[in-house]
């Protein structure tokens, strides 16, 4: 079953319990097909979505929706090595948290657009695979981690050797950690 939600100029396609981000493809003013931008997790709590989140090799980017009404320079976003906190300057935090992994404080940031605060959180180990970003909450179950693993091994051999196409590659068995196969992640 294939189900699809339109938001803004992007569309979120789900498709066997994960959702993809995509951007439609219009051509002379018809529909010509999707290119996928990237896979989007959602963390629910009571059924109510509190972020929705993605992952590459070096980074974890969180998008919350931010409430209607309020003036953008009310919001904070405090990034720690461990922790993030996020809210409405003068109230209790939205989220205050301790992340899965340890990121890079100096090169982690956040923005608002479009009433979406997006937080980039830079991996401190570079090509682990998370499997949620808040410690404890929302854990993608064992089928859903080893997908996001797949995926982001195959990101690792694109950026490794640039000169192949690895889109249609797929993996038998367990695929290894992208982390630590052979060799670990080469530093450029």
């Amino acid at each position: 079953m294939v189900v699809i939600v339109r938001m803004g100029s992007y569309s979120w396609k789900r498709k066997e319990d994960i959702w993809i981000r995509v951007l439609w493809v219009v051509v002379s003013g018809r529909l010509f097909g999707w290119l996928a931008v990237g896979r989007v997790l959602l963390l629910l709590h009571s059924s109510q979505k509190v972020f929705e989140w993605d992952q590459t090799l070096e980074e974890v980017n969180i998008y919350i929706t931010l409430p209607p009404n309020v003036p953008t320079k009310l919001f904070h976003c405090k990034i720690q090595p461990k922790h993030v906190e996020v809210g409405i300057k003068g109230n209790p935090p939205y989220l205050n948290h301790d992340l899965s992994s340890p990121v890079k404080t100096d090169c982690s940031f956040w923005t608002i657009e479009d009433d979406i605060m997006h937080i980039t959180l830079q991996k401190r180990d570079k090509g682990q695979t998370w499997a949620s970003p808040i410690l404890g909450q929302g854990q993608l179950d064992p089928y859903a981690t080893d997908l996001e693993q797949k995926r982001l091994m195959l990101q690792r051999f694109q950026e490794e050797n640039p000169g192949f196409d690895f889109s249609q590659a797929q993996f038998s068995g367990n695929c290894p950690d992208p982390r630590t196969f052979m060799g670990g992640i080469r530093s450029d």
